[in-house]
């Protein structure tokens, strides 16, 4: 990591001087030095993004391809534990940003599908989908050292979540179908979780009613989804059972919630639902998650981001800082999660703020060159702003490149590398670490050392680097270092920081149209803003919340997603290299 050029600390740490001026001068920089550190997160939280840096393996089957889906996160013994899908074992970190991978033998469904987990009576407790359900235990989840334990529930499903209320009474729910309903049962832990009565039918579809059940990149194929990966959690006293929808393969792909007075319903629909709904962006989706609350008491939501090119499986990993707002609504923010922001130190009241940096996307569509290229996979895919599409060279040799020109001197505080693992024939449990060196210039001529990996070990093909202190630079470079088994190829190469120009103006102008055949589709349009990269639109049921939001690169919307009988309010504001405008003056609302 590059170290702070403008606080000589190491001066300060050393110095001698004793008299008064030069106490009062440490004091004052010292004093700089953290208050710099709040500013840009670096003192008073971590930092992160999506997709989440993690050891996303090799699936053992073909075609070669990465994949972690349908995540769960529990606290047990002050650390978090992550499961997902396919993954060979488990992820365990102490502070929701660096995760230590745990291989997993022991538990012989750990390949399986949607897992669940359950603290419970000093144990946790594991279950994946399938359909004769075994479920396993540990009291130490740092080792491999799970075993089995007597199951006596024998219902076949997929995608199980466990949920333990206050008076630790535990129950079930499952359900992953376009057609049957989500279901749930209590369940007795100390008799090998017996069903206790018969399951209930708990959510069933209502695609016609709401248009984010719909299939479709942008649900617009007309046919019901696949309701899915039920959780649950428990808030004031109220359960909010909450399931995915359309398809796992889909941009749309995102989370609805219920809610209860009783964990086994009946249940309401929550109509500002999809509440976790992530269609725009680098990396699109934000379904199949679960709700948790960290041990400072803030809200998260962790879910699956979907790339789906070489299989629809082909998937990732995204957190998102979630809340419940005072009338009890829950919420996920997802909008600017595909660029830094901070995991705070402290408890957070995210229905005022959210947790984003003041750091812009600087590398979209800037010119770019390489050492060479694919036809199939132009350099132009390297910064497009769409993880589905990606830059490939022709080899995997060491001394392959990529160079992006922002066009004039910009301030860099952090970037992101996405690798695409073209061609590579890899699978379980075999894994590939890359090394690579990145530079930065002003002129394009004289180059200087950024980010060192050419010894890196880690597997991370999503890996985030935030600067200690910000760069000047005009120029950022890539470079392989190690012989690569396919081609060195990306995803995206993402540079963040600002632009040094000015902010865009606010928008004026904006208007909208309900379908008046299907009300569940809604297109707006706003006058485009003359220095703008993009846009972010909100909407809310209530002109007081808009707290759903997306990203576009267009100043026209249509959306598929609303509720039919639902009004909706709607801002947006623009976006460049330099910051966001203020949101349009005059809210739109449409009945």
């Amino acid at each position: 990591m590059r170290k702070p050029e403008y606080l000589p600390m190491q001066y300060l740490i050393a110095s001698q001087n004793k008299n008064k001026f030069n106490k009062i001068i440490r004091s004052v920089l010292l004093l700089l030095f953290f208050w710099s550190g709040l500013i840009y997160g670096q003192q008073s939280s971590k930092i992160t993004i999506n997709p989440l840096a993690l050891e996303y393996r090799f699936m053992p089957e073909s075609p070669s391809r990465r994949e972690a889906a349908d995540p769960v996160v529990q606290l047990y013994k002050g650390q978090y534990y992550l499961f997902a899908s396919k993954s060979g074992g488990y992820w365990r970190s102490s502070d929701l940003k660096d995760w230590i991978y745990i291989s997993c033998k022991t538990i012989k469904s750990i390949e399986a599908y949607a897992p669940t987990v359950l603290s419970y009576d000093g144990a946790l407790y594991f279950l994946a989908s399938g359909g004769k359900p075994q479920i396993y235990k540990t009291v130490n989840p740092d080792e491999d050292q799970w075993e089995p334990v007597p199951t006596k529930f024998t219902i076949g499903m997929t995608d199980p979540a466990f949920f333990m209320d206050d008076n630790q009474k535990v129950y079930l729910y499952w359900g992953c179908s376009n057609v049957d309903p989500i279901m749930g049962v209590e369940v007795d832990p100390k008799d090998g979780f017996k069903p206790i009565g018969e399951p209930k039918v708990l959510i069933q579809h209502h695609e016609k009613q709401y248009g984010w059940e719909v299939q479709g990149e942008h649900n617009e194929l007309g046919t019901p989804g696949w309701n899915e990966g039920p959780s649950v959690i428990k808030y004031k006293g109220i359960y909010y059972l909450q399931y995915a929808s359309p398809g796992t393969q889909f941009r749309s792909y995102a989370d609805g919630v219920y809610t209860s007075t009783s964990p086994l319903g009946p249940f309401r629909y929550e109509t500002n639902s999809p509440f976790s709904y992530k269609p725009g962006g680098f990396i699109a989706g934000a379904g199949h998650g679960h709700t948790f609350q960290d041990k400072l008491g803030n809200f998260w939501h962790v879910a699956t981001m979907k790339i789906s090119v070489r299989d629809w499986f082909e998937r990732r990993i995204g957190l998102f800082p979630a809340f419940f707002d005072k009338e009890g609504k829950l919420y996920a923010q997802t909008v600017y999660t595909d660029l830094p922001f901070q995991i705070p130190n402290t408890k957070v009241n995210l229905e005022k703020k959210d947790l984003s940096l003041p750091y812009n996307l600087l590398s979209r569509n800037k010119p770019i060159i390489v050492s060479s290229a694919l036809s199939k996979f132009p350099q132009g895919n390297a910064n497009d702003e769409r993880v589905e599409s990606w830059w490939s060279a022709r080899s995997g040799a060491i001394g392959e490149y990529l160079q992006i020109d922002l066009e004039k001197k910009m301030a860099i505080n952090a970037l992101q590398v996405n690798f695409a693992d073209q061609d590579f024939e890899l699978k379980a449990p075999q894994s590939y670490s890359y090394q690579y060196l990145i530079e930065y210039s002003l002129d394009g001529k004289k180059w200087s050392p950024l980010i060192d990996q050419r010894k890196n070990t880690k597997d991370h093909p999503h890996e985030l680097f935030c600067l200690d202190h910000k760069i000047l630079a005009r120029y950022v470079r890539i470079t392989n270092k190690k012989k690569i088994p396919g081609k060195f190829s990306l995803y995206d190469f993402r540079i963040f920081g600002n632009g040094l120009g000015q902010k865009p103006t606010a928008i004026n102008g904006l208007e909208g149209q309900r379908d008046t055949k299907d009300p569940r589709r809604i297109t707006l349009q706003w006058q485009a803003s003359p220095n703008a990269k993009g846009y972010i639109l909100r909407w809310g049921v209530t002109a007081e919340k808009l707290y759903n939001a997306t990203v576009i690169y267009d100043n026209r919307f249509e959306g598929r997603i609303f509720n039919s009988a639902q009004d909706y309010y709607f801002s947006v504001e623009a976006f460049n290299e330099n910051g966001h405008s203020k949101q349009s003056k005059k809210l739109l609302h449409i009945e």
